[in-house]
């Protein structure tokens, strides 16, 4: 289902265009989803004050909404957001990132799933499973158990379902479904899990493939480029600390379209 060809091509389409991704993001990750997204060649806007959401995300290609450090006001601005978005008709792409670990967050969601379309969810285990309407699986913080990644595909098919969008599930293997289609990505790295904000990162580069290619691909083609530069950072000897590999991941995203291509490992 994924080929090396249609997934440069997506890649050089994003390069062209420059989409400009609106990122309503976490206060922790946000240099790095800003830095990744310039990266891969789009062009990111961070505005969190409901006062002016909308009308920033009215000159948008496309809506990221990450739940890492919600408040009200995150909320409210999201919400602000998203009916723009959909008004629009451009992509909005959520990481409900802990949503299982408080009510506040649940109650985000629902209000969030309940007042805007979504094009495509990205979590962990344990967030995909909740939202599947499983026990949350695997909760440690924010981190997941990659013993229940069985269960997590599960789920995420069921919360395609449930919600109408593209759900991706990322761990040892990532699999991303529309209830319909699904496909197993087989890119990625264990020094991934060193560093902060490698699901971030993930999802803001699915938002901006959504400006260019439909939400199944776009799930499918913003998982591979972050595990893709995960496993080439990590096979560089000059990024063997956690450091040099955060860094040698922006480095890796700008390689040529068909050098990233040429790694994607996936099966449906």
């Amino acid at each position: 289902m994924l080929q090396q060809n249609d997934f440069a091509r997506a890649i050089a389409a994003l390069r062209e265009k420059r989409p400009l991704i609106h990122c309503i993001t976490n206060y922790v990750t946000a240099g790095d989803t800003a830095n990744m997204l310039l990266a891969a060649g789009a062009s990111p806007i961070m505005a969190d004050d409901p006062e002016e959401t909308a009308e920033i995300t009215a000159q948008a290609d496309a809506l990221l909404l990450n739940m890492g450090t919600l408040s009200e006001r995150h909320v409210s601005a999201m919400l602000k957001a998203g009916a723009a978005a959909n008004k629009k008709g451009i992509p909005v792409v959520l990481d409900p990132v802990g949503i299982q670990l408080s009510e506040f967050r649940r109650n985000a969601a629902r209000r969030i799933f309940s007042e805007m379309k979504i094009s495509a969810v990205r979590g962990n285990v344990s967030e995909l499973a909740f939202l599947g309407g499983y026990s949350a699986v695997g909760a440690h913080g924010v981190d997941c158990d990659p013993s229940d990644m069985g269960k997590a595909f599960a789920a995420a098919s069921d919360a395609a379902l449930r919600y109408n969008c593209v759900c991706c599930v990322t761990g040892v293997e990532d699999y991303i479904t529309d209830g319909d289609r699904a496909v197993i990505l087989k890119n990625g790295c264990a020094a991934l899990k060193r560093i902060t904000g490698a699901g971030c990162m993930t999802t803001a580069l699915i938002a901006a493939f959504a400006a260019v290619c439909e939400p199944f691909f776009a799930a499918a083609y913003g998982t591979a480029f972050m595990g893709i530069c995960g496993e080439l950072s990590e096979r560089d000897p000059q990024c063997r600390y956690m450091g040099s590999f955060r860094a040698g991941l922006f480095d890796k995203a700008g390689m040529s379209a068909e050098e990233i291509a040429a790694h994607i490992r996936g099966e449906s």
